[in-house]
């Protein structure tokens, strides 16, 4: 059983910053590409950022110079730094990772972001 634990959302003002952070647990064997997802209501959930194990990075367009995504191989854990913050951002943000030589993806619960003054 793998699990995705994710923290750090809530509501913040435009302008603002959160971080996010999903830690994975349980039989995984090798954590391969890392990501954030999200999704807002009515609308279909979308790539935010990735990380693969060597640490290359990608970003949707609507997020690049405000969001930046780091994880930690020997915790297991990806972050989500997020700044800049707009109303638009407002979603369930779910982690996502995904197993090497397996096509087995891993979806957390999701963590709300609401931005609004």
């Amino acid at each position: 059983q793998v699990q995705l634990v994710e923290s750090g959302g809530g509501l913040v003002q435009p302008g603002g910053s959160l971080r996010l952070s999903c830690v994975v647990s349980g039989r995984i064997f090798r954590i391969g590409a890392m990501g954030w997802y999200r999704q807002a209501p009515g609308k279909q959930r979308e790539l935010v950022a990735s990380i693969i194990r060597s640490g290359v990075t990608n970003y949707a367009d609507s997020v690049k110079g405000r969001f930046t995504i780091s994880r930690d191989n020997a915790k297991n854990s990806v972050n989500l730094e997020m700044n800049s913050l707009k109303a638009e951002d407002t979603a369930v943000y779910y982690c996502n990772v995904n197993s090497v030589g397996s096509p087995n993806t891993y979806w957390g619960q999701g963590t709300q972001v609401s931005v609004s003054s």
